[in-house]
């Protein structure tokens, strides 16, 4: 459930619920309570002792034992009482530590983060791809992911537990000559979209021949961007529920806005790399040239008011991750970066909070709190 806040739990304490009245096991950073499933468990209760206080992730994927089914997963799931916290794969947040004592810290449950510091902590890349089993950041990811294997819910929860590379350097995509195409510094954006934007502006003016009727035009398609901007992230990036359960679809969503999520503080992959633009700008292209088939010096105008509110939008966006802000923008980019490490099931909008509220997405969580383990 997105903004549930579960407590941090350490190993030896785990470890410590190793019987039948008390039993923990973990998947990953992940702590389960399965003591009312001792009993029912199909295979007896022994087998489930055997690993009590352990970790269970490899034995669950064993075919020699047996490979566990999606519907294993989600009843664990039902009994997720924590997360590991003194060992984790990144360095404490600050704050963590208390007169030399480890203090537990809350997470959310659907990122194991706490606060929006905690994106910007540096992963320990070892320890991180023995915990977790999903990517080595030593090592370019996309042939990782394509080979890998994952289905699609272990993709989904492991991309929306962010990580940070170190040095605020770009983790390597491709590892080959393709790597500085997926890398795009924030001001190649302005330096490359304004131009059109003024020239067909002038040619929209030019034609129609009236500057109020074209401001009209071109007002409309910079405001209908921030509705484009909502439906792109929710119903495409965010598609997670109609996501292909293959390598493709894994791998596509991946490239298109799953990187994003799994390092989320990466400067370089923060604004639409120019090849990509596009590919996305021609159906909108289409669309402004539908809509105003009567005219095409007023499709003009509408598009490229549109673009230059994607111009603002890919600005804003970078700038929510890595610049200090306005009153307004302080709260804009709390609110982004909530739906980072709180709650990416809502929170949409990055230009603006209205579509969200709208649409019923808008994040409203609770602080996190330290809850009590059992």
């Amino acid at each position: 459930m997105p903004g549930r806040v579960l407590p941090t739990i350490t190993s030896a304490e785990v470890e410590s619920h190793n019987s039948a009245d008390s039993c923990y096991v973990t998947l990953g950073s992940k702590v389960y309570d399965i003591t009312s499933f001792v009993e029912d468990h199909p295979g007896g209760g022994d087998l489930i002792l055997e690993y009590a206080g352990k970790d269970v992730t490899e034995i669950l994927r064993d075919p020699a034992s047996h490979n566990h089914s999606d519907s294993a997963y989600e009843i664990i799931e039902e009994s997720l009482v924590g997360f590991i916290g003194s060992e984790s794969s990144a360095k404490p947040a600050n704050g963590s530590l208390a007169n030399g004592a480890n203090v537990p810290r809350p997470m959310y449950a659907s990122t194991g983060m706490s606060t929006e510091e905690d994106l910007s902590i540096d992963t320990d890349y070892s320890r991180d791809y023995q915990t977790h089993k999903f990517l080595d950041l030593n090592k370019p990811l996309l042939m990782q992911l394509w080979n890998s294997g994952f289905s699609k819910d272990f993709y989904l929860d492991q991309i929306h537990r962010p990580r940070h590379y170190k040095g605020g350097e770009s983790a390597p995509l491709f590892g080959n000559f393709l790597e500085p195409l997926s890398k795009t510094a924030w001001y190649v954006v302005p330096i490359m979209w304004i131009p059109p934007v003024i020239y067909g502006t002038f040619v929209g003016v030019s034609g129609l021949g009236t500057a109020t009727g074209a401001a009209g035009y071109w007002l409309f398609g910079f405001a209908l961007w921030s509705l484009i901007e909502y439906v792109m992230h929710r119903c495409l990036f965010h598609m997670d529920k109609y996501l292909p359960d293959n390598r493709v679809g894994i791998t596509l969503h991946f490239l298109l806005h799953g990187i994003h999520h799994y390092l989320p503080m990466d400067k370089y992959r923060l604004v639409m790399p120019p090849t990509l633009f596009v590919v996305l700008a021609q159906p909108f292209w289409k669309l402004a040239h539908s809509v105003f088939f009567y005219n095409w010096y007023a499709a003009v105008l509408a598009f490229c008011g549109g673009v230059f509110g994607y111009i603002c939008y890919d600005m804003t966006h970078y700038f929510l991750h890595h610049r200090n802000l306005p009153s307004y923008y302080k709260q804009l980019k709390k609110y982004h970066l909530q739906h980072h490490f709180a709650d990416f099931d809502n929170g949409f909008g990055v230009t603006s909070r209205f579509w969200d509220r709208v649409f019923g997405t808008e994040i409203d969580i609770p602080p996190p709190k330290v809850l009590k383990t059992q």
